[in-house]
């Protein structure tokens, strides 16, 4: 077993669990920072310093490049580091590795954003105050989701995980949004492949322990007053 201290600043949320779920799944061993994003802690200045987009999740690894520590921020920067680091979930080939990341940049380019923004426009938007129902936002983004995971799902039919025929940093990114289907209102009755898969991740359990950090934490309702002001700039 690898043993390793990492900082880990989190949030229970898609973006925090990659990580959680990836320290969890090569068995480092790490420490949590919350950085409660309804209250503004991404925007403190201490935090600033490891993640200057004042975005989480972030790390820092007491023991990085030389033996001297490193911060890393982005989650899929996070992912990369540490499959390097520990020489696990990435590729072990040129052609497997170039596999992985082209699935990891679709998920940061595309199902990331895509779902962010269904989930925003689904789920928060319309209770704001004043609301903010838009029809054509909603469709929007439920529609260029419901694409990627047809893209997903053809996939998924060529290989038992989404880079091939091992779990790798790429399904790490990718299920935390994933499985959170129902919230960006998809059906996948039509996505016998991506089904399979989802529930294939969500028993693996390395992931349920991810997903299960802190979860106390994550509420599925909308954001009121303060929290909105923080989270969305308003």
């Amino acid at each position: 077993m690898v043993t390793v201290s990492i900082e880990l600043y989190y949030w229970p949320t898609p973006n925090g669990w990659k990580i959680s779920i990836a320290l969890e799944e090569m068995a480092l061993d790490y420490d949590t920072h919350l950085v409660d994003i309804t209250k503004g802690d991404q925007f403190d200045p201490a935090f600033l310093k490891i993640s200057p987009n004042n975005r989480m999740p972030a790390i820092i690894d007491r023991d990085g490049p030389e033996g001297a520590p490193i911060s890393v921020f982005e989650s899929g920067a996070i992912l990369l580091y540490l499959a390097r680091k520990t020489g696990q979930f990435g590729g072990r080939s040129e052609r497997e590795q170039v596999a992985i990341e082209q699935w990891l940049m679709w998920q940061m380019g595309g199902l990331g954003p895509m779902a962010g923004q269904a989930h925003h426009f689904l789920q928060y938007a319309p209770h704001m105050d004043p609301p903010q129902d838009l029809p054509y936002a909603k469709d929007r983004y439920r529609a260029e989701v419901g694409r990627l995971y047809g893209v997903l799902d053809r996939q998924l039919a060529r290989s038992e995980f989404v880079a091939g025929e091992r779990f790798t940093i790429a399904d790490m990114a990718i299920w935390p949004w994933a499985h959170l289907y129902k919230r960006q209102e998809q059906q996948i009755d039509d996505k016998p492949h991506f089904s399979r898969w989802v529930d294939t991740v969500s028993a693996r359990p390395a992931v349920r322990r991810g997903r299960d950090l802190h979860a106390e934490l994550r509420t599925a309702t909308t954001p009121k007053d303060q929290a909105q002001s923080v989270l969305f700039r308003r």
